[in-house]
């Protein structure tokens, strides 16, 4: 990438680098970012752009995709019984977390049945060998099954093991893998189930591995070609915005060849956004959306199941840590290289705060190994009590960025809220949650994600665009700035894109 800048550009960020220090952490005291988001871009978030999913075959059997089993003859649920680490049975009369099976998608008819406590299902290899239990850790070919459904009623289905036979509610007690031939798919054969779709995942991981390794590498390259293009960074530019914040996940540091399921093509698209982003004067925030092994367990951050495994070990964290210094490494010497965040959304408890402290301060080196303009972001972790818990750690580093988002949504107590209320609560809850994470010695701050969007139903233009308006004034006031959610979207009010064009905003 270095080739690509002048020597008069990296003149100008030697003079950028000095005021850098001059300033005690602010390049230009009086520049904020007013950015948008470029979500489901280079990691996908299905939500926004659904249609990417159409050709993926059983496209309802996702990575992630939580099932629950019904015995037609029994009449009750499959249950992994504790949890897992025991049998599995037929004896619940309702569904919950125990009686849900997480798929890991092997192709398009072939699977593994993840349960609660992780164990995966499969044949019990150490009795008879028909009994399915939930005790192995890692999934093999004992835990392999097959679904067969009903092409009359998909919600009728059978599951065959890899000993050829399918499995059968016996008794409320005993469930077999040893039911031969075939099936008229009636209510009196023990080998059929009812089955209800309890949660979804559609991330990168579900959209890659979905299509597989032949037909995931045009689909996704495609999609990146076309998603977000140069013109959008025109638009950006005509209409107010100064920066933009790019959702990357892990595997792009692996480019050309990421593990699989992923595929190649990512950080070409990210190249082109950094050309695109010197073409018209934009920053750039470079967002570790993803992190290796899930920072918050949904989609948005390739969580395969709904697993949340991010800084367990000291190994996962250096690979995280690594992820940073490639990306700060190759962009260092771009003049629109703006911010690097270093991990987006880590959710509290999972991610400990120590976990957290170990992370950010060694991200915070790769980071100025490299540039020591980059303001290094840091995301608050979500379900945390302590908004400030990260200053003992940020306010001792210069250039350090705390990341809050602000949603009128997501939680009951906004369900109800008139258009009012829900301007007054930005007004003053938005404004006193602001100001409590903004110091005058502190971290700067950083509203990286909000939105125009609420659960009011009927509100007008005009009520949109004053609920817009509030925010615009109160998160002016966080001292790095703040970043829209996001430019496109198949829901138009959280593509801003759609808001400018059709009047609800003006930024």
């Amino acid at each position: 990438m270095a080739a690509m800048y002048s020597t008069r550009q990296l003149l100008a960020v030697s003079v950028v680098a000095l005021s850098f220090y001059l300033s005690h952490g602010r390049v230009n005291p009086s520049f904020k970012i007013k950015a948008v988001n470029l979500g489901g871009w280079l990691v996908t978030e299905g939500w926004i752009k659904p249609s990417l999913f159409d050709g993926i075959t059983n496209k309802d059997f996702l990575d992630g995709t939580g099932l629950q089993f019904k015995s037609v003859t029994v009449g009750k649920y499959l249950c992994a019984e504790a949890g897992g680490g025991s049998i599995i049975v037929a004896n619940r009369t309702s569904a919950s977390g125990w009686e849900t099976f997480s798929l890991w998608r092997i192709n398009e008819t072939n699977f593994n049945f993840r349960v609660f406590n992780k164990q995966f299902a499969g044949l019990d290899t150490n009795g008879n060998g028909i009994d399915i239990v939930a005790v192995s850790s890692t999934p093999g070919r004992s835990e392999t099954f097959e679904i067969v459904r009903n092409s009359n009623d998909t919600s009728r289905l059978r599951i065959k093991a890899s000993n050829g036979f399918f499995l059968q509610a016996k008794t409320e007690e005993l469930l077999t893998a040893d039911y031969a031939g075939d099936s008229k798919w009636g209510d009196d054969d023990p080998s059929v189930f009812v089955m209800t779709i309890a949660g979804r995942l559609q991330g990168e991981f579900q959209v890659t591995n979905g299509y597989g390794p032949k037909l995931a590498p045009k689909v996704m390259r495609d999609h990146w070609r076309t998603f977000i293009v140069e013109d959008d960074f025109k638009f950006i530019s005509q209409n107010g915005i100064n920066a933009v914040r790019i959702p990357v996940g892990w595997w792009i540091a692996s480019d050309p060849t990421p593990p699989q399921p992923y595929v190649g093509g990512s950080l070409k698209a990210l190249d082109n956004a950094f050309l695109w982003a010197q073409n018209y004067g934009l920053q750039v925030v470079i967002d570790l959306h993803a992190a290796p092994g899930s920072q918050n367990g949904w989609e948005h951050s390739s969580s395969r199941d709904g697993s949340q495994e991010w800084g367990q070990t000291d190994e996962n964290i250096r690979q995280t840590v690594d992820v940073i210094d490639f990306l700060t490494a190759r962009y260092a010497k771009s003049p629109s290289l703006y911010a690097v965040e270093l991990m987006n959304e880590p959710r509290a408890p999972g991610a400990s705060l120590d976990s957290m402290t170990k992370y950010y301060k060694a991200g915070y080196d790769a980071v100025r190994k490299h540039s020591s303009t980059a303001y290094v972001v840091m995301s608050n972790r979500l379900s945390s009590d302590d908004p400030r818990e990260l200053f003992p750690l940020a306010s001792g580093l210069t250039g350090s960025v705390i990341d809050v988002h602000y949603y009128n949504l997501f939680s009951d107590e906004f369900n109800s809220m008139s258009v009012q209320q829900n301007i007054d609560f930005i007004n003053t809850n938005r404004s006193s949650q602001l100001n409590h994470v903004t110091t005058s010695n502190g971290p700067l701050t950083f509203v990286g994600e909000w939105v125009a969007e609420w659960t009011v139903q009927g509100a007008t233009k005009e009520d949109y665009q004053r609920f817009a308006e509030a925010q615009l004034e109160v998160f002016g006031r966080a001292t790095f700035g703040w970043a829209y959610w996001t430019l496109k979207n198949v829901n138009n009010h959280w593509s801003l894109e759609w808001m400018i064009k059709n009047g609800y905003i003006k930024i």
